[in-house]
């Protein structure tokens, strides 16, 4: 199967920060931190919440003119402030997540991540976590790198909000546990 439903989540693996950085300079491109939940609130959240991600990239002409731009994201997290390159060429990157998972131990946790352009497969990654201690908080930092994307791609990326799209996909022991997606607007609007 090419989805997994909330439920298939058996060991509630929740993900609370995601961070990546230019291996170059260091600069951070992206920042994200799920808000706390209060202290006492036993209210369940939407399973699907977070599921679900669009993204809105609007370049800031300050920052622009040294070669980064602002980003904003729309999604489950508020308040999320990002740093991009004008250029979507060759980047190296260094990926920095916070997850927790539930009171089971976790053998082989694992996430491809692919992302597209209409129909084109522009990158896809394969990260492997390991193993998971229960009622653990964990930290995992990756090395990639960006693809390389002709003008005429990211040129056609920007016309074209939306059509940047990308799947997530964990596994644990070579199951489908959970499956998230996002898209991608270049444009500088909504």
């Amino acid at each position: 199967t090419t989805s997994a439903s909330p439920e298939d989540n058996v060991h509630m693996i929740d993900f609370t920060r995601f961070k990546i950085r230019d291996m170059e300079t260091g600069t951070v491109l992206f920042e994200i931190t799920k808000p706390p939940t209060p202290a006492g609130d036993k209210k369940q959240s939407d399973p699907n919440a977070g599921r679900f991600v669009r993204y809105q990239f609007t370049p800031g002409l300050p920052a622009a003119a040294a070669g980064w731009s602002h980003t904003e994201m729309k999604g489950p997290f508020p308040n999320t402030r990002v740093m991009k390159r004008t250029s979507m060429a060759d980047v190296g990157g260094r990926e920095r997540v916070e997850f927790t998972v539930g009171d089971t131990p976790i053998n082989n946790f694992r996430m491809i991540e692919r992302h597209y352009f209409r129909d084109q497969l522009l990158k896809s990654f394969d990260f492997e976590f390991g193993f998971c201690m229960p009622s653990s908080k964990n930290t995992c930092e990756h090395i990639y790198e960006f693809p390389a994307l002709s003008e005429e791609i990211m040129h056609e990326m920007i016309l074209h909000p939306y059509e940047t799209q990308s799947d997530s996909f964990y596994f644990v022991d070579n199951k489908l546990v959970m499956h998230n997606k996002a898209d991608y607007s270049y444009s500088g609007g909504p």
